[in-house]
């Protein structure tokens, strides 16, 4: 076979072909994927034959966010109690680094305990430098059974971090997870990324799949770097970010309520995936915690639901639903 004959992966938004249909064209070029799988997605073949996979993250981030105590330019402002926030800079933040420390001290531990007690799985995305700092957090992840994906080294937004800094963290937080928790993280979710984190993803060549994405209700390939790259895609609307400022956990409780019960429904004929975003600092507060005990249970009400890990979800993929080979 010559070179020119070889099959390649493509990207499924291109050549993606729904049962009994022909293969779609591929699009013409342009950097974003527009089209997905269109009004056809694949049927996912969840275990079980469940009608929605459910899938649960804890972002931990307490204690690797911005503050001049690790050399920082300013303090850290995004994801807190205190309204129209603006960094300090060149001094520390007491209250916004007292407002993360509660994540890491009692955050956590709430949150730990409504998914230990009621035997949920989840997924942490786990800062490295964070995990260094409390290696007891880290070690009640892997006891519990939970995944522990990386989040990056630093909670920095990368888009104007230069190529080897953010390489290196990309390697650090390997090296650093490994230490900690005794294995290596399969996924990776850098939050912020910036315009190289993909393809330093895909260069380091240990992750199973990435999830800095929002485009879809399903995981799809990627190949713009080479090897296929299995994206699933994260949340930033079932998170808990969004409520910050809510006094009240209902409010949190109504939004995942809907969106589960609108992919519920539609799983009769076409399952999806529902990710939700947890932070230790903000739903681990007693206020918003109730609405979030609420909802666990609310899932755990229904028949045909399929609890789990980003990496089963990255397993089942790669077992059933094998990138798409074509010739170009």
């Amino acid at each position: 076979m010559s070179k020119a004959d070889e099959p390649v992966f493509v990207h499924d938004a291109q050549h993606y072909k729904p049962d009994g249909a022909p293969l779609r064209p591929a699009a013409p070029s342009y950097p974003r994927d527009l089209v997905g799988y269109g009004q056809k997605p694949p049927h996912p073949r969840w275990p079980g034959d469940a009608r929605i996979a459910v899938q649960f993250v804890i972002n931990y981030e307490e204690g690797s966010e911005n503050c001049v105590c690790d050399g920082d330019g300013q303090s850290e402002h995004l994801l807190s109690e205190i309204v129209g926030v603006q960094p300090y800079k060149g001094v520390r933040h007491a209250n916004m680094e007292s407002l993360y420390e509660y994540g890491s001290r009692a955050g956590f531990w709430r949150l730990h305990r409504l998914f230990t007690e009621r035997n949920m799985p989840c997924t942490v995305y786990a800062c490295a430098l964070a995990l260094e700092r409390n290696p007891e957090a880290g070690a009640a992840m892997v006891e519990a059974g939970w995944e522990v994906a990386t989040h990056g080294y630093r909670w920095w937004d990368y888009q104007n971090v230069d190529e080897a800094t953010e390489r290196e963290h990309i390697r650090k937080a390997v090296e650093v997870q490994t230490k900690i928790t005794g294995s290596r993280p399969i996924g990776i979710y850098q939050g912020k990324p910036g315009p190289n984190t993909l393809r330093l993803v895909a260069e380091e060549g240990g992750f199973l799949y990435n999830s800095d994405s929002y485009a879809d209700d399903l995981p799809y390939w990627n190949t713009s770097f080479g090897r296929p790259m299995l994206i699933i895609p994260y949340t930033l609307d079932n998170n808990d970010m969004r409520f910050s400022q809510a006094l009240e956990g209902d409010r949190f409780f109504n939004y995942l309520k809907d969106a589960f019960d609108v992919l519920y429904a539609e799983g009769a004929t076409a399952p999806k995936m529902m990710s939700i975003g947890l932070h230790c600092r903000i739903v681990g507060r007693p206020g918003r915690a109730l609405g979030l005990a609420k909802f666990l249970d609310y899932v755990k009400s229904h028949q045909q639901v399929w609890v789990c890990r980003r990496d089963a979800i990255a397993d089942h993929w790669i077992k059933n639903h094998k990138p798409i080979t074509a010739k170009l």
